[in-house]
């Protein structure tokens, strides 16, 4: 690609040159700041002014006070130096080994202030800096914040959505998705742990003055709350629900749970995500005559490679971090169970 003269005048000795001189405030101060004659420099801003044919500088003032179009420059160029300086140490982390971003898709019923405590450790993390030739002059020191500059992004996925993420790509780390799924070429996946689910609905519904087991008949005559897979391409996934009941379909864990606080159905609900609902009466845990699953077995998964390559790709640091972080049991049952405020024994 041809570079354009006004391209090529755009570079960053003369975008940092904009900038000095309009926080100096003065040719002969930029000048100074620069080691250069304030001959010199009013010359490199001529050349840059009659490339980009544009004035820079009102001369009528003693002052360097910017015009319009300096204005816009410096406030680009600032934007662009910044980019290149985000490049520049993203590059760098690279090298390391450090991936340029980390999608994790997590199931709707683990705990988010346990996946944003991981976050926060992950971005409190300092890398080691990046080798480097023998021969090469020893880097600067870095003045970019701490961090291995791996972008994170969570995604929040139902039942099935959470395995198609993976093993469709969109995801690099799946947490919570069905154990028994967990199994496809270039993929491997560890336990994660269960989660107890319990029927639930509030004390004003009127399953909630029914004595003893409810029988299937009885659950038909009132409506369920049901979440939606969020699975795109595979086949959606139905828990606990009886042919013919009328269903009232909600995107998340979380608002299944105030629907059913509200008394507009009855249903399933995870027992550590319902646990305060339970505790302070909001919801009454009642037992139903047939046996349904009250129990899910979660496992997390990640990608090794392609199913075409039977190598296995490097593991970037960013996902060896995670998994690192997975293998304690604290923090998979936080993940599982940790859904108040109080203090986690994350390690």
């Amino acid at each position: 690609m041809t570079m354009t003269p006004r391209r090529n005048a755009l570079t960053p000795e003369a975008l940092a040159m904009v900038d000095t001189i309009a926080r100096s405030g003065s040719f002969a101060a930029a000048a100074r700041e620069l080691g250069k004659v304030p001959s010199a420099l009013t010359y490199s801003v001529r050349q840059l002014e009659e490339s980009l044919d544009v004035l820079l500088f009102d001369r009528r003032s003693r002052q360097a006070r910017l015009t319009a179009a300096g204005e816009e420059l410096l406030v680009e160029g600032r934007r662009l130096l910044a980019a290149m300086d985000a490049v520049a140490n993203r590059v760098r982390r690279v090298a390391t080994g450090w991936e340029t971003q980390l999608t994790i898709a997590a199931d709707g019923v683990l705990s988010r202030l346990t996946l944003l405590e991981l976050c926060e450790a992950f971005y409190a993390l300092r890398p080691a800096p990046p080798p480097r030739h023998a021969d090469a002059a020893p880097p600067p020191e870095p003045d970019a914040p701490a961090g291995p500059g791996t972008r994170l992004r969570l995604r929040t996925e139902v039942l099935n959505g959470t395995w198609e993420a993976l093993v469709t790509g969109e995801a690099d780390l799946a947490l919570g998705v069905p154990a028994d799924t967990a199994n496809a070429p270039g993929i491997e996946s560890r336990p994660l742990g269960e989660v107890a689910f319990v029927f639930a609905v509030a004390p004003h519904h009127p399953l909630a003055r029914h004595a003893g087991p409810i029988e299937d008949a009885e659950l038909l005559r009132h409506r369920a709350i049901a979440v939606a897979d969020s699975a795109q391409r595979l086949s959606p996934l139905t828990v606990n629900l009886l042919p013919g009941q009328d269903v009232l379909t909600v995107p998340s864990l979380q608002a299944k749970i105030e629907a059913q606080v509200r008394g507009l159905g009855c249903g399933f609900v995870p027992e550590p995500l319902a646990h305060d609902h339970l505790r302070l009466g909001r919801l009454v845990a009642k037992e139903v005559r047939r046996q349904r699953q009250t129990t899910a077995r979660l496992a997390y998964a990640w990608r090794t490679g392609t199913p075409s390559n039977a190598r296995k790709s490097v593991q970037g640091l960013a996902l060896r971090w995670w998994l690192t972080q997975l293998d304690s049991p604290a923090t998979r049952r936080a993940l599982l169970e940790r859904h108040s405020g109080l203090p986690s024994d994350v390690d």
